[in-house]
């Protein structure tokens, strides 16, 4: 296929010079990549999954840069987005892996981890992130461009260049996130309303029917849409209106292992926790090697694609390269692998032991490859990250054990290393496409890679602190945040070092998972869907519902299909980051023992809390068609047939 890469004319050309790497960049960037760290860190580990920051971040930059601050400049908006997506994707790498180390302090089997220890896993695993993806820029960037579409990093770059709607965009995230935080505060703060509403089914026992109805549930159903949504919510179906009361039935009078009370004693509640959520363990664990295995052609041939034009750019003279094709200096990024390769071994806040240091460099470079190629081809949303840290995982684990390193010691060395790997895929990925973004825009690459490293500094040293304290408030692996992957991690590692697992339970949950590939189901939505608590699927659900009303209501008419759509996204964008900084705040409250709640003096109970979910829907609706379209809603749009 032609190169396109070399030819391609930016929308900044290379020999026009205007600002990029400013103070108000830079300190904006900073802002947005503690709040969606934040907040995603508390929505993964409440539903096991993330949103991408990158067009939310770049949408509020262009709406205070352009319309506060009165500039123009479309390469300051780029950094900002640069700066600001790389805290929600470290916070993905962060939350798969490391709840496990405050499980184990838990359980007494360990200390618990310092801030120090958390910083650096994300430190390093963020850097080398960064560096990996550097030499491999030119290569996916420039060499593949029209090959690789970068889904994501093309379509902020096409809001970046629309830049003078931004002002209405930023208002939509606004709006969303202050709906979001004020619902939050009402039903989990002051609890005037319960967060959750349902009831279990006598006459069905071990089910149980119920539904969260907070905000970010609508919004992650919404931007995930219909398919997503609904294959989550069979996932949920399945455990908790078959499995369990399967428990149930034949389960009766007696006890099943790990469970020590009878089984016919348990509430629904209790049967998920004692077995439902091992079955979905390791209906999770399949999924991801699935994902895996379907992507190891791809993987191959991205490693080859790349390895072969790692030097091609070197081999060039680079004195005089455009603005638009200047990166980082190569003896800068080796060297500072290098030293961070040492660091990994020598510091003694990393469990990691010499052959740990150079499974991380091995496993890290070629998974970094592999998640900016997969990214490049499938989108962030469809990187089997999760699948690159169960394969290290069970690798780790395995090696570890074999020389001798076993035991508790083996258990957090293992950990330890899959926390970095899983930043270094997560970050790579969200490197690569803000990459693909400047690359269309015209940002110069080595003022964004330094951009990404500030965001990464930033981020590691607050994320510790987060997990910290949604670990104090309420405890990983509860109803509030059940931490999926977190828990799926500790329970592999653990399983491979003591050999002391419900294995029975976790091969129902493999070989459901077969199962439902093989019916040409995608597995891991309907693995997460049976592993979480079927309340919370139904919340996602309704979002879900509400995307498919609004494109099935505007498939005729394509401009406001998109409009109506992104509006929606940008506001369940909000609604998912205000909830997600209420969660924090109320953490705060909870950790400091300050009770805010009234229910004992006022309550609308749950038909008045129904009541609200269907407001706050309405509310969505009415975002996504605006005044002017209202009447599509109840009559279709008939212009465009």
């Amino acid at each position: 296929m032609e190169n396109k890469g070399s030819s391609y004319r930016p929308f900044i050309p290379a020999d026009r010079v205007v600002p990029e790497l400013t103070v108000t960049s830079i300190i904006l960037g900073i802002i947005l990549a503690v709040v969606f760290g934040a907040a995603n860190a508390y929505l993964g580990l409440r539903v096991g999954m993330t949103i991408s920051a990158s067009i939310p971040a770049a949408v509020i930059s262009m709406g205070i840069i352009r319309f506060i601050l009165r500039k123009d400049s479309i390469l300051e908006n780029n950094m900002v987005q640069t700066v600001g997506s790389a805290g929600e994707s470290l916070a993905a790498g962060a939350i798969f892996t490391l709840p496990a180390l405050f499980l184990w302090a838990e359980e007494g089997k360990i200390e618990a981890p310092s801030m120090l220890t958390i910083t650096l896993i994300c430190l390093v695993g963020g850097l080398l992130g960064v560096l990996f993806m550097i030499p491999l820029r030119q290569a996916l960037i420039v060499e593949e461009h029209g090959v690789l579409p970068f889904p994501e990093g093309q379509a902020c770059s096409e809001v970046l260049m629309a830049g003078e709607e931004g002002g209405a965009k930023a208002g939509a995230v606004f709006k969303g996130l202050g709906v979001a935080a004020l619902y939050k505060l009402l039903t989990d703060g002051l609890k005037i309303w319960p967060s959750e509403v349902g009831r279990d089914i006598h006459f069905y026992k071990g089910s149980s029917l119920g539904m969260q109805i907070l905000p970010a549930l609508a919004g992650v159903g919404y931007i995930c849409g219909p398919k997503i949504s609904s294959y989550m919510f069979a996932g949920g179906t399945l455990s908790w209106f078959v499995l369990m009361p399967m428990i149930a039935l034949f389960g009766a009078t007696g006890t099943i292992f790990p469970g020590t009370e009878v089984i016919d004693t348990l509430d629904p509640g209790t049967l998920w926790g004692t077995y439902v959520r091992y079955i979905g363990a390791g209906a999770v664990a399949t999924g991801g090697v699935i994902s895996l295995i379907k992507s190891f052609p791809m993987i191959v041939r991205t490693f080859k694609a790349t390895m072969a034009t790692f030097g091609k750019k070197n081999e060039k003279v680079t004195a005089q390269l455009p603005r638009t094709q200047q990166d980082l200096p190569m003896p800068v990024v080796i060297g500072l692998i290098i030293l961070l390769v040492l660091l990994i071994w020598l510091v003694p806040a990393f469990p990691v032991n010499p052959l740990g240091a150079l499974l991380v460099v091995i496993f890290g470079f070629f998974f970094a490859a592999v998640s900016s190629r997969m990214v490049g081809l499938i989108g962030s949303s469809n990187n089997p990250v999760s699948g690159m840290a169960i394969a290290t995982l069970l690798a780790t684990t395995v090696l570890l054990k074999v020389t001798g390193t076993a035991g508790t010691k083996g258990m957090v060395g293992a950990i330890a290393i899959g926390g970095i790997i899983c930043v270094i895929a997560a970050i790579a990925g969200d490197t690569s496409q803000d990459l693909k973004t400047g690359f269309l825009v015209g940002a110069t690459p080595k003022k964004q890679q330094i951009g990404e490293v500030v965001g990464v500094f930033v981020s590691a040293i607050s994320i510790g602190y987060v997990l910290d304290l949604l670990n104090k408030a309420w405890g990983f692996g509860g109803a509030e945040i059940p931490a999926p992957q977190g828990m799926m991690m500790k329970m592999i590692v653990e399983g491979i070092m003591s050999a002391q697992l419900p294995w029975g339970l976790i091969f129902i949950g493999v070989f459901i998972a077969i199962v439902i590939e093989i019916l040409g189901v995608p597995v891991m939505p309907v693995a997460v869907g049976m592993y979480l608590p079927f309340s919370l699927s139904a919340g996602i659900m309704c979002g879900g519902i509400i995307r498919w009303f609004v494109e099935k209501r505007t498939k005729n008419n394509e401009k406001l299909n998109k409009d109506a759509v992104e509006r929606g996204t940008l506001y369940t964008s909000g609604l998912i980051a205000g909830e997600g900084l209420m969660g924090i705040l109320l953490a705060v409250f909870a950790v400091a023992h300050l009770d805010l709640d009234i229910s004992s003096k006022f309550s609308i109970g749950q038909i008045g809390g129904l009541v609200m979910w269907v407001l706050m829907l309405l509310g969505l609706l009415y975002i996504c068609f605006g005044k002017d379209n209202m009447s599509v809603l109840f009559k279709k749009d008939k212009t465009h047939e």
